[in-house]
């Protein structure tokens, strides 16, 4: 899908600001001035620039300078996939931070998932969103149990964790996953060799199941610890390698 011409200015200019380029506190050209340097219009920059302030990488102030900011007391868990992949590249740095919070999140979202179900059981029957999360649960281990290619099991695994956050009922959990997800799934491939093991392990996510199903948070919060931390582990010492 083809950008326009406002998106190329933004990608250019977030791309600099990313990777540095362009240092917290420093000022950017006008508008005028960009749309001279980049040959675009200045409602394409202005439009580029509006963009990039609702990001969090530079404030613009009505007859002030456009100053860049420090995106990282400034930006939101958005920018993550644009940090993570630079170019072909993998910032090792950034993938570390994904790591340590899924390894961080996931026990407690399963732990949160399965006191959802504990808590609607004893309320005299499972709530149909309830009832139905459980099933897609169920089905997508045995999806992952069913498919040997470890790309496409990192597909379903995927998934299986976007029903077990449905089960939690969290939306800044599920705010935070779908960020940590757009950065993560570009990788797939890449990651593949190494996440086999964990999204090969059909077992384990046929126990954190039913951990859930069965309404077990601590049960749950273990098992999820139990399947996510031997990849993450690996994972990082790649990386420390690389």
């Amino acid at each position: 899908m083809k950008r326009s011409v406002s998106g190329d200015v933004f990608e250019q200019v977030a791309e600099q600001v990313l990777g540095g380029e362009l240092a917290a506190g420093s000022a950017l050209p006008s508008e005028r001035q960009l749309a001279e340097a980049l040959s675009v219009s200045r409602p394409a920059v202005r439009e580029a620039l509006q963009r990039l302030a609702a990001a969090g990488l530079v404030s613009v102030r009505q007859g002030e300078a456009t100053t860049v900011l420090d995106y990282r007391r400034s930006s939101g868990l958005e920018v993550l996939p644009r940090l993570l992949l630079r170019g072909d590249s993998i910032d090792p740095a950034v993938a570390r931070s994904i790591l340590e919070a899924r390894l961080h999140n996931g026990p407690k979202i399963a732990e949160l998932a399965a006191r959802r179900v504990r808590r609607d059981a004893g309320r005299g029957g499972r709530a149909l969103p309830v009832a139905d999360g459980l099933t897609l649960l169920h089905k997508s281990v045995e999806g992952l149990v069913a498919e040997s290619d470890p790309l496409a099991q990192q597909r379903i695994a995927l998934e299986f964790w976007d029903h077990v956050l449905d089960l939690a009922d969290s939306i800044a959990f599920r705010l935070m996953y779908s960020m940590l997800r757009a950065a993560y799934e570009p990788a797939l491939a890449a990651l593949a060799p190494i996440m086999s093991a964990e999204v090969g392990n059909g077992g384990a996510y046929r126990d954190l199941a039913a951990a859930i199903d069965a309404g077990e948070s601590e049960e749950a919060a273990d098992r999820a610890r139990a399947l996510l931390e031997p990849a993450t582990i690996a994972l990082i010492h790649a990386l420390d390698g690389a």
